[in-house]
C-alpha cells in the first residue's frame, strides 16, 4: 500500500523560467501533499528561490548533462518508491497526487501512472483541440483497467506515437533498473523509457482525467527540436523499434505533418 510518504513530486528546473513560480505552487496546493525536491544543472537566483519556498536545499547536477541526465538524476535524488518528473513550465492540478495514489493501490503490479492532460498556450488552458483528442483516441484501449496488464496493448499504442504525456507520468522506481532515460534520445526520451517498460511484466495505470496542464511556448524544449529536425530522426528511430524500416520511414513522413500542432 502506497503512502503519501512513498511519493516525490522531483522539479527539473532549467535556466530561467517564468513559469516555475506557478509550477511549485501547483505542488504545494495538492489535496495530498507529498514530498517535493528540485534539481537543476544551472543554478541561479531564481532556482535558489524557489528552493526556499519549497523548503528545500537545491539539489545540482554535476554528471551527465542534457535532459536525460538531469531527468536520471532527479529520479536518483527523489530516492522514493514513486517519483513524478515535474517539468518547470508545466502545473498540476490539486487532485494529481491524491488520484494517482489511489489508483495505484488499486492496480495490480504497476510500472507506471500516468493521466489525461491539457495544455496552456499563453493564458488560455486548452482541453480539446486536434493533438489532444488524437492522443486521447489512442490511449482509449488503457481506460479499460483489464487492459492494463496487456503487453500487446502497450506496444499497439506506443508504436503510431507517443501519446503518454512525459510530465503527467508517475514512476514505480522498483520497477526498473536505473538509469532509465537513454542519453543518446534528447526527444523522445521518454517514448524510449515507455518503450522499455512496455516490454515489462506489470500495468501501465491509466487515468482519462486531465490533472495536469503541459504548457507549450516557442522557448520550450520540443519546438526546438522541431525546428532543427532532431525530432523527426529520433522518431524514425523509434517506429524502427516496432515496425520494418520501411513501414517505419512511412509512418514517419504521415508523423512529421502532424508536428506542426505544437507552433498552433
Amino acid at each position: 500500500m502506497y503512502t503519501p510518504s512513498d511519493h516525490c513530486f522531483a522539479i527539473c528546473a532549467y535556466g530561467t523560467s517564468p513559469y516555475l513560480d506557478e509550477c511549485v505552487q501547483s505542488l504545494r496546493q495538492q489535496t495530498t501533499p507529498t514530498r517535493i525536491i528540485l534539481v537543476t544543472s544551472t543554478p541561479n537566483p531564481d532556482i535558489e528561490r524557489a528552493c526556499r519556498q519549497i523548503g528545500c536545499k537545491m539539489l545540482v547536477n554535476d554528471g551527465p548533462g542534457g535532459i536525460a541526465g538531469d531527468w536520471n538524476f532527479a529520479v536518483k535524488m527523489a530516492n522514493s518508491p514513486l517519483v513524478t518528473i515535474a517539468h518547470q513550465d508545466d502545473v498540476y492540478l490539486p487532485s494529481y497526487a491524491e488520484s494517482m495514489l489511489r489508483m495505484l493501490n488499486s492496480s495490480h503490479d504497476p510500472l507506471l501512472y500516468f493521466t489525461g492532460y491539457g495544455e496552456l498556450r499563453g493564458d488560455e488552458r486548452v482541453f480539446d483541440n486536434r493533438n489532444l483528442l488524437i492522443k486521447r483516441r489512442m490511449l482509449r484501449a488503457l481506460e479499460k483497467p483489464r487492459n492494463a496488464m496487456k503487453r500487446s496493448v502497450r506496444r499497439r499504442i506506443l508504436s503510431l506515437g507517443c501519446p503518454i504525456c512525459c510530465p503527467s507520468v508517475t514512476l514505480v522506481t522498483s520497477a526498473f533498473e536505473q538509469p532509465l532515460f537513454a542519453g543518446d534520445f534528447s526527444s523522445d526520451l521518454d517514448w524510449q523509457a515507455w518503450e522499455r517498460l512496455s516490454r515489462m511484466e506489470g500495468s501501465f495505470v491509466y487515468d482519462p482525467t486531465p490533472l495536469m496542464l503541459h504548457r507549450i511556448h516557442e522557448e520550450s524544449e520540443t519546438s526546438r527540436l522541431i525546428h532543427d529536425n532532431s525530432r523527426s530522426q529520433e522518431d524514425l528511430a523509434m517506429f524502427k523499434k516496432f515496425w520494418p524500416e520501411s513501414i517505419a520511414a512511412l509512418i514517419n513522413r504521415l508523423y512529421e505533418l502532424g508536428q506542426a500542432s505544437n507552433d498552433n
